[in-house]
């Protein structure tokens, strides 16, 4: 039987690659739906060539616009708008995948709302795990829904627990590039520039991801990630720096066997697994040489210069709400320092002012997770503009 796939974000990275991987896997794949924001003119040409049964646009304005636009394109396509129109789409019973890969915690309602309706989840973006984890989890299990990650790390650690039970295992061992700054001391990143912090070596990935990458909280919210995902504790859960990107993550026995998942840095292969798991077909990704790539390096990460590492680990382990505020400080922190209001350095500063403001809350609900997230979103902007962390020459 086709298999029908709803892409949510399907005009971002994530979504470009897996519209490629879908038309390369041919008719037993099925594109149902797409989303975007207000991406008009990627959505139009995706609309065009895929003829989707259902659009939805999340910005009211832009899906007026888009509204016009599509009656030209004499289709029967359906248009959704705001931000309910994902968790329309999520639920919709001729909707097989999920593939979630909206930006921000925006995406928390429609994965959980899949979650409900017992889908097959691809999961690209972190903040739903990582901010409501516990909840999620809990409703995936309760429904049979089954949540696949699509990111490469956990795409590997995924790979490599088919080689033994969960009891079976020593740790998970998740790799990182390190970003453009993994050679840089502390003192080092004070003067560091929004050229410099999107120049991300290997990976072509968003601005936010990139600077997720550049402070290394993408690594710190693949720990919490990782902690939900495959139910591990902080303690068996463990960083190297793996400048090659070419191990994606690995998987230590008590036996000492340690079991690596390798491929070229290409976002396809874990696309395509979350989409045909547990088969393995013939896909797009390109093939590995070890003989080309020569050496595979690992070292530490450097914990001073890495804070948000160091912080993710000590948000596991404190639980409940404080992986909201971990999340959100960081989206609103990011964004201040992507529009040049503030230094790279104040990211990380920002978010251990909201952490150390907040009280922690366990068992919490969705509603009260999106009212934490609005507060440490509003924190951080409050602390930059009551001028308490400005960007010198800005004041």
């Amino acid at each position: 039987m086709t298999k029908k796939i709803a892409i949510l974000g399907s005009t971002g990275s994530i979504g470009t690659k897996a519209l490629r991987v879908i038309e390369a896997l041919g008719s037993q794949y099925e594109i149902f739906a797409l989303s975007a924001h207000c991406s008009i003119e990627l959505l139009t040409e995706q609309t065009r060539r895929y003829k989707p049964k259902y659009i939805a646009v999340t910005d009211a304005n832009c899906a007026a616009e888009f509204g016009k636009i599509a009656g030209d394109l004499a289709i029967d396509t359906e248009i959704l708008s705001g931000p309910d129109s994902l968790i329309e789409i999520a639920e919709h019973p001729e909707v097989d995948i999920v593939l979630s890969a909206v930006v921000g915690a925006a995406g928390l309602p429609s994965v959980l709302a899949a979650a409900r309706r017992g889908k097959k989840i691809a999961i690209a973006n972190k903040e739903p795990l990582v901010i409501a984890g516990e909840l999620l989890m809990k409703t995936a299990k309760e429904n049979n829904s089954t949540i696949l990650p699509i990111d490469s790390e956990h795409s590997a650690i995924c790979q490599a627990l088919q080689a033994g039970s969960h009891e079976e295992v020593s740790r998970v061992i998740l790799t990182t590039s390190g970003g453009p700054f993994r050679k840089l001391n502390y003192e080092d990143l004070q003067n560091v520039t929004l050229e410099q912090a999107l120049a991300h070596p290997v990976w072509d990935m968003g601005p936010k991801i990139t600077i997720d990458s550049a402070t290394m909280m993408n690594k710190a919210l693949e720990v919490i990630e990782a902690h939900w995902l495959f139910d591990m504790p902080a303690d068996k859960i463990e960083v190297l720096v793996h400048p090659e990107s070419i191990v994606h993550s690995l998987v230590e026995f008590i036996d000492g066997s340690v079991i690596a998942q390798l491929s070229r840095p290409d976002m396809c292969l874990p696309i395509q697994y979350a989409l045909t798991y547990p088969a393995r077909v013939a896909g797009i990704g390109k093939q590995l040489r070890l003989e080309e790539i020569g050496k595979l390096t690992f070292e530490k990460p450097k914990p001073k210069t890495f804070r948000a590492l160091s912080l993710g680990f000590e948000v596991v382990r404190t639980g409940g709400t404080a992986a909201v505020v971990f999340n959100a400080a960081n989206e609103a922190a990011v964004q201040e320092f992507l529009e040049d209001k503030i230094r790279f350095v104040n990211i990380i500063e920002l978010i251990e002012h909201c952490l150390n403001k907040h009280d922690v809350k366990k068992n919490v609900s969705l509603e009260e997770i999106l009212q934490i997230d609005d507060w440490a979103r509003r924190e951080v902007q409050n602390q930059v503009y009551k001028s308490k962390i400005v960007k010198q020459g800005n004041r």
